[in-house]
């Protein structure tokens, strides 16, 4: 059996594989009914102390132990995926220093844009295929000059599946990947970015030793098999961000695939072999999980919307009385409006600055709302449109840079789950959207039998993966939804505009 652990900022999810059919033997989420909360101690930040992480893991791994005769010596190899671009500190003593700073904080924006400008544009696009922005560089070099006290106890830096791999072994690694995403990762030079250390003054030391993304990583140890109820000495084989994981996840490895996922973010991620970037770093290009130096190179291009699943959470949170709204009853009511939404638009941007929109927070907004004409029905569907219509703002951005975008494959989780979000999807987007029966538990799982070398071959990984429907465009709404797309659209250029102009 091979063990996944999928560290979200929503949720824990943990999946049990059998090695030799690739079916799932058993699937974990803690918490099970609920999501996760982000802490915002100011407007724009975004926060979860890692020990949360710790505690959902523990659950996760109870609740696996609870539904199947999982035997501890059964469990080959143990593989990790997780919320990208977050900061863990830890002292010499590897105790954690202040919450995590996570992946949808903008509190290290305009420090980011300095540097851009600073390091210069054309190097940074060139060495780290991305303008440093808000990711985990700049969010540590917020730390040093916002909180000095605690930047001089630190002993490690980290991103958050580095610190869940530290709590399983006991050893602190990276990947070359993983250091790719916080613009840590010099392409061109294929080692740790140390220009943007050295423009930050941050300590080279803090940043932990380098190991594939496929490979044994460190050992389960004895405190944490006690803990979760397995063997020591079980290899951790394998670590990816949860977007480049999302791609492996549904075998989308190679130039010309294309993945995408709508959880709390909603991403579309696809693959190449040559490092190309936007002039404008609105969408950000990554190492993907098979690149290997010198052997072959694979790129991941990621556009992202920071208000995707949180949005539809908040309605169901916000929308329903006493409980009566699910998630289903969500989809299905929003099914009941037409497209457009008789002119409702949503812009979906709560959930801090947008790097498709350079890293401006325009906020959500509803527009168009008649009290005499709209209910329910139509602000939901107008979210789920509001959502679409975001990420095929960025899939534009992506298709300029040279990225085709065909076919698109995605997990039956989240937001994919719903039968109009799929149909918008597909029609504005006008691509093939290949629905898959996987989750990123599962993916993680499958790179854990790449890195243990379970597989004869790589393909072999994806043994069972099963695609359980395809969904076309649909010719007859395609006006109704272009019309939708480009009222939202003029919406969003107006927000931006007054962004502008303060």
């Amino acid at each position: 059996m091979l063990l996944g652990y999928d560290i979200g900022s929503s949720a824990i999810k943990a999946a049990l594989l059998n090695t030799d059919t690739g079916e799932v033997i058993a699937s974990a989420r803690s918490p099970s009914d609920v999501e996760m909360t982000m802490e915002a101690p100011q407007p724009g930040w975004a926060e979860q102390p890692p020990s949360r992480w710790w505690r959902h893991i523990q659950n996760a791994t109870d609740a696996l132990h609870d539904k199947t005769t999982i035997s501890p010596n059964d469990v080959e190899a143990i593989g990790i995926t997780y919320q990208m671009h977050g900061l863990v500190l830890v002292d010499d003593a590897h105790e954690v220093l202040r919450p995590s700073i996570i992946w949808c904080d903008s509190r290290a924006v305009d420090i980011g844009r300095e540097a851009f400008e600073a390091l210069g544009r054309e190097w940074c696009l060139q060495h780290l295929l991305n303008s440093p922005g808000n990711f985990t560089a700049s969010k540590l070099a917020w730390v040093k000059r916002n909180e000095p006290d605690i930047y001089d106890r630190i002993h490690k830096a980290m991103l958050p599946g580095d610190y869940v791999a530290f709590k399983l072994t006991g050893d602190i690694r990276t990947t070359p990947s993983g250091l790719s995403e916080g613009t840590l990762w010099d392409v061109k030079d294929d080692a740790l970015a140390t220009e943007v250390l050295d423009h930050y003054d941050l300590d080279r030391d803090l940043w932990p030793e380098v190991v594939p993304t496929f490979s044994e990583q460190g050992h389960l140890s004895r405190s944490a098999a006690d803990t979760l109820g397995l063997s020591p000495g079980i290899p951790v084989t394998y670590r990816a961000g949860d977007q480049p994981n999302n791609a492996f996840s549904l075998n989308a490895l190679e130039p010309g695939d294309v993945a995408a996922t709508a959880g709390t973010s909603g991403v579309v991620y696809g693959v190449d072999d040559t490092p190309r970037y936007d002039e404008q770093s609105r969408v950000n290009t990554f190492l993907h999980v098979n690149h290997e130096p010198g052997t072959q190179s694979r790129y991941g291009t990621l556009m992202c919307v920071n208000g995707t699943g949180i949005l539809n959470r908040w309605l169901h949170d916000n929308f329903g009385v006493d409980g009566d709204l699910s998630y289903e009853d969500m989809n299905e009511e929003a099914a009941q409006a037409p497209v457009g939404a008789e002119g409702v638009s949503v812009l979906p941007f709560g959930n801090g600055a947008e790097r498709t929109l350079d890293n401006q927070d325009p906020g959500a907004s509803f527009h168009g709302l008649n009290f005499n004409v709209h209910d329910r029905s139509h602000l939901l569907r107008a979210s789920q449109e509001g959502i679409v219509f975001a990420l095929r703002y960025g899939i534009d951005i992506m298709t300029d840079m040279g990225l085709p975008v065909d076919t698109v494959r995605a997990g039956h989780a989240n937001m994919f789950m719903s039968p109009l979000f799929r149909e918008t999807f597909a029609t504005i987007t006008d691509t093939t959207v290949e629905l898959i029966e996987t989750d990123g538990a599962e993916g993680a799982a499958r790179g854990a039998g790449v890195g243990a070398g379970v597989y004869d071959a790589r393909e072999d990984a994806f043994e069972g993966l099963e695609r359980i429907d395809t969904v076309e465009p649909s010719p007859g709404k395609a006006d109704a939804y272009r019309k939708a797309y480009q009222r939202w659209r003029s919406l969003l250029d107006h927000e931006l505009a007054a962004l502008s102009e303060g």
